[in-house]
């Protein structure tokens, strides 16, 4: 298959833009495909809600953007509704739906001190898929968990320009300060990248930081590569979201920074 030609359209799927970290990996891969963004701002946080909210936001979103655009593969680019929506999507489309887990099971392999952290939002980290996940792959770790939707929104802010503020970064990532031989941490959300660099500031004694955007990645391109697109007329890069900004114009930059081409505000019934 000439990608160029064949462009597959990948529908990424979010509460916020913190799944711009995989996304990002994706295009870093695969430059020349066809990208669509979703961030479910009226639904945001997904760590506040009920799994059947979130899943019955996820169904209506991709529906309705596979409507406009006939999709090739969805990424579930959110930790918190990856954990609820997988096998409702998968019941109701037949491309395949990729979603984003804790990388509990490489964390655990590369620590030296077996005392690993999991780093995700309030909703990830009481998830039972966690603890099967700790019991399969990390049962010789201790393994620390610290849920924060603090962290989702000081991410949020920085993707839109504003300063990050290492007061309330630090606030939050204090119970982990002290464990000096805490050295690997699980970026357990999407938006936790965005932000690696100031996290790893505040906690200095981590020497490796776990993420799953490049597994993410390659994950799409083995399930595409050779699988003709069903959209013949895709253009350019669209984002969407489901409540209007106030200040939408300042989405202009990050538009222009992560190579969409437009913003447009789809109604959830």
């Amino acid at each position: 298959m000439d990608i160029k030609k064949e462009r597959p359209t990948i529908l990424f799927c979010d509460s916020g833009m913190g799944g711009f970290s995989v996304y990002r990996e994706t295009k870093k891969l695969l430059p020349d495909w066809h990208y669509l963004y979703c961030f479910d701002n009226g639904g945001f946080p997904y760590s506040e809600r009920s799994e059947e909210s979130i899943i019955q936001r996820m169904l209506a979103i991709c529906r309705l953007i596979n409507i406009m655009h006939p999709l090739d593969a969805i990424v579930i680019a959110c930790n918190t509704a990856s954990t609820v929506v997988l096998p409702v999507l998968r019941e109701n489309f037949s491309i395949p739906i990729i979603g984003t887990v804790p990388a509990i099971k490489p964390a655990a392999e590369i620590s030296n001190t077996k005392h690993i952290g999991l780093l995700a939002t309030k909703g990830t980290v009481k998830r039972p898929y966690v603890d099967e996940l700790i019991n399969k792959f990390a049962m010789d770790c201790q393994v620390e968990r610290l849920g924060s939707t603090k962290l989702v929104e000081i991410a949020e802010q920085k993707i839109r320009g504003h300063s990050v503020d290492m007061v309330k970064l630090k606030n939050e990532l204090q119970p982990w300060i002290g464990m000096m031989d805490l050295d690997t941490l699980i970026l357990g959300c999407t938006h936790f990248p965005l932000i690696k660099e100031e996290i790893q500031f505040c906690l200095p004694q981590v020497k490796h930081f776990m993420e799953s955007g490049g597994a993410i990645a390659k994950r799409v391109q083995s399930l595409l590569v050779g699988v003709e697109a069903k959209d013949k007329n895709n253009k350019y890069n669209r984002m969407f979201c489901t409540q209007h900004f106030d200040e939408e114009f300042k989405f202009n930059q990050v538009l222009n920074l992560w190579g969409f081409e437009s913003l447009d505000v789809i109604e959830l019934n």
